[in-house]
Formats: structure tokens, C-alpha cells, sequence
């Protein structure tokens, strides 16, 4: 499944440390990018039903208090399997930022 679209690997991202309805991811990908990348509808649910399909999410079945949300939203979090991908794929991300700082095309501690 490597390399991951810079989509699918935000998306995983989001969803890495708690369950999220499609806004909220939209929200933390916008958060932890500064606002470099901005996801639409499209995008974002377009690869929620891939990545379901390919077994990386699924469908929460625990809702906050129906008073404080609403009912329409749905809530995804990853599988197990998601978890893992999104771990291999950070890794190799990891693995390149150390290339890129051996060879001095960025600062680090290589």
C-alpha cells in the first residue's frame, strides 16, 4: 500500500489519536499543516470510502452526547491494519528526512 497519498496519509494521521467525523479531520489536517493544505469534500470522502473499502477505517459506533453533536455526522477511526500503515508509511517518510540530511539538502542531526 506504500507510498500513501498525501491525502490517505493525513486522513490516517488524523484519525491516529481519536475518532473524527469528516469536518473534524478536514480540521486537523488544515491545524497541522498550517493551513498548507486544505481538503474538500471530494477529496476527503472520496478516500474515506476507498480507504474503508481497502479495511483502513471504519465507521465508529460510539457517538458523543447526541446533545452536543449531530446526529447526521458520522465518525471514523482506524482498524488495526490503518494503524500499521500509517506507521510503515511515517517510517519511510523518517528513512527519507534522514537521507535528505545526510546528503545536507536539509538541517538535522545526521
Amino acid at each position: 500500500m506504500l507510498p500513501l497519498t498525501p491525502a490517505v496519509f493525513h486522513i490516517l494521521l488524523a484519525l491516529s489519536d481519536k475518532e473524527r467525523h469528516g469536518y473534524g479531520i478536514m480540521q486537523e489536517v488544515a491545524w497541522r499543516t498550517n493551513n498548507q493544505m486544505h481538503m474538500g469534500p471530494g477529496t476527503l470522502y472520496g478516500s474515506i470510502k476507498r480507504m474503508m473499502k481497502d479495511g483502513l477505517l471504519e465507521e465508529s459506533g460510539s457517538r458523543p452526547d447526541p446533545e452536543l453533536d449531530d446526529e447526521r455526522r458520522r465518525y471514523y477511526r482506524l482498524t488495526d491494519f490503518g494503524q500499521r500503515v500509517v506507521r510503515a508509511e511515517a517510517r519511510r517518510l523518517a528513512n527519507l528526512v534522514q537521507i535528505a540530511q545526510v546528503k545536507h539538502l536539509i538541517q538535522g542531526e545526521a
